[in-house]
């Protein structure tokens, strides 16, 4: 049975403790009328004369006094059946219209929690977390409970916009700042490994170098692209996932030369921002092909309309991944064991920023155990 609303509980009480009132007060007046109703005709049985009721004279009297009590019962049954009935009739008619009135101004008295509930479900029904943080309830009224309540949930999400605010500029100010030596230090190397008296210690130093240059710039180009999914989309295009998993396998399949690529591409119509859609459909693929099997390994990727919307799906062998271990792993600078990321394979940014894309574009970015090793990862957007 489902639950009742608030409303509706409130509605009942009111009516209910109405109803009750009612019964009582009816009753009160039942017996208050029985005991002091007057005697009809102004006669009471005790002012008749009482006789011998043997004489003709007293059998008179004593049938005069049957009729009277008779009429008096009568009386009194009917004056207090009418007023059961007429007074009953009369507390449904004012009980139906005090629950009515009742459930009117339940539903006005409610009518801020509705406005912030309102408000927090949009806030919790955002694609990603921090956005939607800018509305405020601005409750309006007298200054009670629920206007206390109304502030102080917009104080709280003052507080939290300007958190995640600072959050996402701080990234993105760190990573653009962080570019600039990079760059300078790629070109000082690749000046100095270049230059014709270059010996090959310099020259093995150098490439050390640029590799561990390279590595740098990768992950700031990750944090740039997590930071800019985090915001919220200003213009969609259309875009087929079908065309993007065509061309984005074509890069990354020369990466492990040892693993099978099969590709299923349906159309898989959908609208969003081109590049953000490569980089998730590239990061899927990489990191399929990644961690994968050295030998014997593959990866399958497949695209298509599921329940009418598109969907991407990519599916590859490699190590077991216990279940409560696949969520781990969509937290940026995770991997498989919940060990933070250190060595030369990845960052652990490509799957927090398969998520964050698809939470930017409405969707949603899913994965599960396969059986006997690898993951199947499952990204769903809306239609076009």
């Amino acid at each position: 049975m489902k639950r009742l609303t608030i409303r509706a509980r409130l509605t009942l009480i009111y009516g209910g403790l109405f109803l009750l009132a009612g019964v009582v007060l009816l009753a009160v007046t039942y017996v208050l009328v029985d005991q002091r109703m007057p005697q009809p005709f102004g006669v009471s049985l005790r002012d008749l004369p009482r006789t011998t009721p043997t004489t003709p004279s007293g059998q008179n009297l004593d049938n005069l006094r049957a009729l009277v009590q008779e009429v008096q019962d009568e009386a009194k049954r009917n004056a207090l059946e009418s007023l059961l009935t007429q007074g009953g009739i009369a507390l449904i008619v004012v009980s139906t219209v005090a629950i009515a009135f009742g459930w009117l101004l339940a539903g006005r008295a409610l009518q801020p929690l509705h406005q912030i509930t309102g408000t927090a479900r949009r806030i919790a029904g955002a694609d990603t977390a921090g956005r939607g943080l800018h509305e405020r309830i601005a409750l309006t009224g007298p200054p009670d409970e629920v206007r206390e309540l109304a502030d102080t949930f917009d104080e709280m999400l003052e507080r939290l916009d300007r958190s995640f605010d600072g959050q996402r500029r701080f990234v993105a100010n760190a990573s653009h700042e962080l570019r600039t030596p990079l760059a300078l230090n790629r070109a000082l190397v690749e000046l100095a490994v270049t230059r014709p008296d270059a010996s090959a210690e310099t020259r093995r130093l150098g490439e050390s170098l640029l590799a561990v240059n390279e590595r740098h710039e990768r992950l700031i180009d990750g944090l740039l692209t997590l930071a800019d999914s985090e915001n919220e989309l200003t213009e969609r295009t259309p875009v087929d996932l079908a065309e993007v998993c065509a061309h984005t396998t074509d890069q990354a399949g020369g990466q492990a030369p040892g693993v099978r690529v099969r590709r299923v591409l349906a159309p898989a119509p959908t609208s969003g921002d081109p590049v953000l859609l490569e980089r998730l459909t590239f990061n899927l693929v990489e990191n399929a092909l990644r961690h994968n099997l050295p030998a014997d390994g593959w990866v399958e990727v497949r695209t298509g309309l599921v329940g009418g919307r598109p969907t991407l799906t990519v599916t590859n062998t490699g190590p077991v991944v216990p279940g409560y271990d696949v969520e781990t792993m969509f937290q940026p600078f995770r991997r498989l064991s919940r060990e933070r990321v250190v060595g030369a394979r990845g960052f652990g940014l490509g799957l927090s920023i398969v998520r964050a894309v698809a939470r930017a574009h409405g969707g949603i970015a899913e994965a599960q155990p396969r059986p006997g090793g690898g993951l199947v990862v499952t990204v769903t957007l809306p239609p076009a």
